[in-house]
Formats: structure tokens, C-alpha cells, sequence
């Protein structure tokens, strides 16, 4: 009887935990098979010690200049596969997505441009690119961090529980989904709803900039801290940030920026609700003076 307890015990915490990680958004393992590491490792002989000879280089080889790394695009794996060509290093995708994103005149242009840009490897393990939903010519526009599993899936941001929680703040100063703009800083989902790292933000981030100079919003949110630290380049915490006015450069003008949570961190702490109501009003009433 104490085994089958045991047993059973163990089968509900399974359970619980993958539940867990199910609500987290984890749907994607890092290796193909699992591996024990509290296993103990079995003792390794030192190798034997190798005489190294060294080839001797030719002094034009050594002067030769190393050839700089090109970015590689959709398009340049038409022909060879994509096994074929190594990635390509992150100085270059961002240089590459500087120029790219500048010759972008319209949105659609830059949609285009992103679908077919291979500098960022969330491109391969995203289902579908996430660009934007709205009305291009909104006065108001959002940006957050990155899409979740449903934006994912749908291929629009902000259409999960964090989205609906979005829409009814939206709607509570009078305005809808369709008549504001929403974007994310990175357009691909990163596997299992992690964080961007530093530098996929920093290979998106020109495009996100070009993305908000053709809308030419009169006003722009950041949805959470790390949008807020990417477009605006602040470090102060979240609830020191928010409800502040920031200035922000589109290009062709200066507009005003604010902070605000973003609507997940909002569904796991609802008694900030209050606060971004107070941000929400102030963003009405910025709207109405513009």
C-alpha cells in the first residue's frame, strides 16, 4: 500500500508540474534527449600529452586581410540550402538590418523585408512572423517585448489573455484595437516565451525604430520594462519608469513617450491595476492635447 501511495504521489506531481510549465508557455525542449546531470561522471584518464607540430604559414598568408562576414537573407539560400551557409555573426545582422530596415518607405515594404531577413535565428524556430495589428495611421501606439505562444500561432500581437486584458484598457478611454497600432520589439516568439536576449533585441531594434518612424504616432507606450529600455534607453525600474514622459525621435519628429506594465505582468499582479489605469488616463489626456 505505501508503494502504490508512493507511486501515485509522484504520478499527481507530474502532473501539477507539467501543468506548470503548460500555463508558463513551455512547449519546447532545449535538447532532443534528455540527460541526467546529477549523474555521476566516471573518472576520465588524462590523454596522453601530443607533440604539437605547427605548419609553417607563408608570410602573404599571415598579411592576408580576413574577408568581413555578409549578411545573410532569405534569398540567399535559394540555391545552396540552409545548411550551407554559416550564420552570420551579430555585428552584421545588425548592420544588416540598419540598411535594410532604412530602405523600407512603407509598412508593407518592411513586412516584406522582415519575412525574407535571416540575421535573427528566432526567424527558424518562430512558427509565422508577428509584425503589427492595427491602423497605420494611429495617433497612438503600443509597443511591447516579444509574441507569446498564441500570438505565435495567430500571427498578430497581443491576442492572448494579455492581449484581451490590452483591448479592454484600450476601450476604457474610448478607443478599440482598430484604431491604435501594436507592435513588439521582436517580431519572432522566442522559444518557450523566454526573454530576448540582448542581442536579438539589438538585430530588431532597427526595424522597430523604422516600424514607428512610417507610423508617425503622436504618442507611444512601452508595455514593460524591457520595451521601455530598448526604445527609450532608461534603466530605471518598472514602477519608477512608469507614468513618466519621455521624448522620443521619430525621424521626422519629437513625440511623446510614456511607460506602462505590460498586461501579463498586470494578470500576475492585478493590485497594479490601479496604476496603469492612472497611466491610461494621463495617455487620454495626452492624446487630447496633441
Amino acid at each position: 500500500m505505501t508503494a502504490d501511495r508512493d507511486t501515485l504521489t509522484t504520478s499527481l506531481a507530474a502532473r501539477e508540474l507539467l501543468a506548470f510549465y503548460r500555463e508558463a508557455g513551455v512547449d519546447a525542449l532545449v535538447g532532443e534527449t534528455p540527460v541526467d546531470r546529477l549523474a555521476a561522471e566516471a573518472p576520465v584518464s588524462p590523454a596522453p600529452a601530443v607533440e604539437i607540430v605547427r605548419p609553417q604559414v607563408p608570410t602573404a598568408a599571415r598579411a592576408a586581410p580576413a574577408q568581413p562576414t555578409r549578411p545573410i537573407f532569405a534569398r540567399d539560400l535559394e540555391s545552396k540550402g540552409r545548411g550551407a551557409v554559416a550564420p552570420p555573426s551579430s555585428d552584421a545582422a545588425v548592420m544588416a538590418a540598419r540598411e535594410a530596415a532604412k530602405s523600407a518607405g512603407t509598412l508593407e515594404e518592411l513586412r516584406t523585408i522582415l519575412e525574407h531577413f535571416e540575421g535573427c535565428a528566432l526567424r527558424n524556430t518562430a512558427t509565422r512572423l508577428v509584425f503589427a495589428d492595427g491602423s497605420p495611421g494611429a495617433r497612438l501606439m503600443f509597443v511591447g517585448e516579444a509574441p507569446g505562444r498564441d500570438e505565435d500561432i495567430q500571427g498578430l500581437p497581443f491576442v492572448g489573455r494579455s492581449g484581451q486584458l490590452l483591448d479592454r484598457m484600450i476601450t476604457a478611454i474610448g478607443l478599440d484595437r482598430a484604431s491604435v497600432y501594436i507592435a513588439n520589439i521582436v517580431p519572432w516568439r522566442p522559444p518557450g516565451n523566454r526573454e530576448p536576449s540582448a542581442q536579438e533585441s539589438a538585430i530588431c531594434l532597427p526595424f522597430i525604430r523604422r516600424q514607428i518612424e512610417l507610423v508617425d504616432p503622436d504618442v507611444l507606450v512601452c508595455l514593460g520594462k524591457p520595451s521601455a529600455q530598448t526604445l527609450l534607453e532608461i534603466n530605471d525600474g518598472l514602477l519608477k519608469s512608469r507614468g513618466r514622459w519621455y521624448k522620443f525621435h521619430t525621424g521626422t519628429r519629437e513625440i511623446r513617450a510614456t511607460v506602462t506594465m505590460h498586461p501579463a505582468y498586470l494578470l500576475r499582479q492585478p493590485l497594479q491595476k490601479r496604476l496603469a489605469w492612472r497611466d491610461f488616463l494621463a495617455i487620454k489626456k495626452a492624446l487630447a492635447s496633441a
